[in-house]
């Protein structure tokens, strides 16, 4: 009976690590597939039907290329630097909620847990770039960990602004109180940085300085080959879904679907008069409800069409920007981002307390 628990936790997160790899698998063939449209061309397609199987294709061939490392590596750590970037990039999605109460971990803290392990995901950057013994992966990991650790103050300052608006650090609590509105609609500066941010955290063009090809061969990564290259890859688009996933449970409702509320349907049939059905609402209150097993699969599937969106917006500025300089997004950091984000953290708390609707659970 001991081992109960233990074999339920194994079986949770195979559960929640096999649809993510898989996931990531995908993404990099949509991001492919939707960049050749951009750019009026083809794309993956031999591999699969319309190039769907492109991505294991992919994987099949760095896990069956010869690795090589340096003679002159610190070989643990070039090792552990792939293995920490891809374990604390998968941690993250145990605090995720995909439903009402669908979650690993709902802890209180969940906020907080997902800025600290995003945070350690830098350390396997930092360590893999510094044990290859090469000046070109060395530069590629301080750009990377100064960009990651700079622009990991926008994204919590940001947070810090929904966290006013429901005074909890719980994702399901933050979920919940967007039912009246999403917070995209008061908070839309905030997003926008948010997402500027976001792009920036996750080293995706046009803020991919640590992976400048034309200057640093491929930074951080330049002496990594075959599987251990594969962790970072693995580690990349995993970091995106997650990151598109937080966007959507911070400003876009999460897993909410009933935007239909009552009070929204009266307004419509006043709006036609009709008022037979108009009493018909008042007398008898309406609301969208399901089996709690149709209503976990909506509630994920409202969460993952969300979260593709995001990812698509992502891929959007990656094929209609062009990279900018390591100073500039430096500075657009400390003396633009930052100086905002630091003004609606004084304007926010000011309006709630202006307005007495400050929740209950700041003070």
């Amino acid at each position: 009976m001991t081992y109960y628990p233990t074999l339920i936790s194994i079986i949770e997160v195979i559960i929640i690590t096999l649809p993510v790899l898989f996931s990531v698998a995908f993404v990099t063939v949509a991001e492919r597939k939707t960049m050749a449209s951009m750019q009026r061309r083809l794309g993956p397609n031999i591999v699969g039907y319309y190039g769907l199987l492109q991505a294991f294709a992919d994987a099949l061939k760095l896990l069956l290329k010869e690795y090589i490392s340096p003679t002159q590596a610190n070989i643990i750590l070039f090792f552990l630097g792939p293995i920490i970037t891809l374990i604390f990039s998968l941690l993250g999605y145990g605090v995720i909620p995909y439903g009402p109460g669908l979650a690993i971990s709902d802890l209180n803290l969940g906020i907080l847990y997902i800025l600290a392990v995003s945070s350690l995901a830098t350390y396997g950057i930092l360590l893999a770039g510094w044990s290859a013994n090469s000046k070109y992966a060395f530069l590629g990991s301080l750009r990377s960990t100064a960009q990651l650790i700079s622009y990991e103050l926008i994204l919590s300052s940001a947070i810090l602004v929904v966290i006013f608006l429901t005074g909890s650090l719980n994702l399901s609590v933050i979920i919940e109180s967007q039912r009246a509105i999403w917070f995209i609609v008061p908070l839309l500066p905030i997003f926008i940085i948010f997402l500027i941010g976001s792009i920036a955290e996750t080293n995706r063009a046009p803020f991919d300085l640590a992976e400048a090809e034309s200057e640093l061969v491929s930074g951080f990564m330049t002496e990594h080959a075959a599987v251990i290259f594969v962790f970072f890859f693995l580690a990349e688009y995993a970091s995106i879904i997650l990151i598109c996933i937080l966007t959507s449970i911070l400003f876009l409702g999460g897993y909410l679907y009933d935007l239909i509320s009552l009070n929204s349907l009266i307004y419509i049939v006043q709006f036609y008069d009709f008022d037979y059905y108009l009493i018909l609402l008042n007398n008898n209150s309406f609301m969208l409800s399901f089996d709690p097993i149709t209503e976990g699969l909506l509630s994920g599937i409202t969460l993952g069409i969300k979260s593709c969106l995001m990812i698509f917006v992502f891929i959007w500025v990656r094929a209609s920007f062009p990279r900018i300089r390591f100073d500039q997004l430096m500075s657009s950091c400390w003396t633009v981002l930052l100086p905002i984000v630091i003004g609606f953290i004084i304007l926010v708390p000011c309006i709630l307390f202006s307005l007495d609707i400050i929740p209950s659970n700041v003070l």
